[in-house]
């Protein structure tokens, strides 16, 4: 096993890049559907409802699975256990999905990877929270949740993934999807401790109903539950009907839809540092209302600019830099908002909110808008959610360490 007498620093940055790297991994298996849904739609005969329900399927086992795994945790469980079972499991339910030849089988698949994905998010930001000072806690938490995860999950894939599609089929995209997250689960069980050998862990049995009540009495909590909510609709419906809406709507070929959308990964992967950071520095209300703004240019452009695809990208670039702010009222915010004994369990909540009545309700809705208005429903729907995040962001105390000392406030 790793030396425990290793530099915190070193150990900081290892961990950080193991736990980014595990995430991108799930994120490539969890968006392999949605690059690839141009070419099992047709071939398993979807209507865009049952496209929208796929990716609810995998929303709803997603936050069950997140606050179980983030209750439990808390309590006293392991959650490198945890972690590495979760890897393993994800792993094979994209093979799972690469044999589908129903709708049914289709959901099953995504229903199976949704339970073994949600507790990947909660336990990894826990950890990451436990492993790196309070000073750089924003940064960490950034690049844990948005690196890995958009440069594989949002770059890399829809490129790979459409190019295996094209030439072997959309089965053999989703077997090469599932092989990673087993190498990756051998490196976090060499590398990775367990927080509580840190010295920080905590075993506790206060009932639920006493520790979401503790949770949700401060009014961040309440806030990040429900701009949770906003932005991961707004997460989810792009996912899954911005590819549809490029080459069903926009008649781009699927060689270009598919740089459109690795332009999210780039810049997912850039927020990752540049937004998350910045929050160390000024803030981390600021930069939840402003960016939260920034992201209706993404579906503005993507139904009214008509000019070069490399600008398209640019806009698409810049309006997907919403995604930056994921790791801040999922992770860093709740983390310096709620106790020690409750910081996994208070992140498990917001995403689990989050999941079920934004990545669970609003697929299906915007797949039902589709169906009876044209696929330029989820586009409109994408703007009014990310203003009304911006608006509840307006009520967010600060939490920033560094934000708080120059207001002579105590740490959080």
């Amino acid at each position: 096993m790793v030396d425990t007498n290793a530099p915190n620093t070193r150990y900081s940055v290892l961990v950080v890049g193991l736990l980014s790297l595990n995430f991108g991994i799930l994120f490539f298996d969890r968006n392999a559907l949605s690059f690839l849904m141009p070419f099992v739609k047709p071939d398993l005969g979807l209507s865009n409802t049952q496209v929208g329900l796929t990716a609810s399927a995998l929303s709803l086992a997603w936050a069950l699975a997140a606050l179980f795994v983030g209750m439990a945790a808390d309590r006293g469980g392991s959650r490198k256990a945890y972690l590495l079972g979760a890897t393993i499991a994800f792993s094979a339910c994209s093979f799972l999905t690469g044999i589908a030849t129903s709708f049914a089988m289709l959901v099953g698949a995504r229903l199976l990877m949704g339970f073994a994905e949600g507790g990947v998010a909660p336990i990894s930001q826990s950890i990451t929270a436990l492993s790196v000072p309070p000073a750089r806690r924003g940064l960490a938490m950034g690049v844990m949740q948005n690196l890995g995860s958009n440069l594989l999950g949002s770059f890399a894939a829809p490129v790979a993934l459409v190019a295996i599609a094209v030439n072997w089929g959309w089965q053999k995209a989703f077997f090469l999807a599932g092989v990673p997250g087993l190498i990756s689960a051998l490196l976090l069980w060499y590398f990775v401790r367990e927080p509580g050998e840190m010295g920080h862990g905590t075993k506790i049995a206060e009932p639920l109903k006493s520790r979401l009540r503790e949770i949700l009495r401060h009014r961040n909590m309440t806030l990040c539950a429900v701009i949770s909510v906003l932005l991961v609709s707004y997460l989810v419906i792009c996912w899954t009907f911005a590819p549809l809406f490029l080459i069903e709507v926009r008649r781009f070929p699927p060689e270009t839809m598919k740089w459109l959308m690795s332009a999210l990964g780039i810049s997912a992967a850039v927020g990752s540092f540049v937004v998350s950071g910045l929050s160390d520095r000024i803030g981390r209300r600021p930069v939840m209302i402003v960016i939260s703004f920034l992201g209706v240019i993404l579906p503005l452009g993507a139904l009214y600019y008509t000019g070069s695809p490399w600008v398209l990208a640019a806009i698409f670039f810049f309006g997907w830099a919403l995604t930056g702010l994921f790791p801040l009222f999922m992770g860093t915010i709740p983390s310096e908002t709620v106790s020690l004994r409750h910081m996994t369990t208070a992140m498990a909540l917001v995403m689990g909110v989050g999941e079920v009545f934004g990545g669970v309700l609003a697929p299906t809705l915007a797949g039902w808008a589709a169906d009876r208005a044209g696929l330029n429903a989820p586009m409109w729907i994408m703007m009014g959610l990310c203003v009304a995040a911006g608006l509840l962001a307006l009520g967010l105390a600060e939490t920033a360490p560094a934000r708080r000392a120059l207001a002579g406030e105590a740490p959080a």
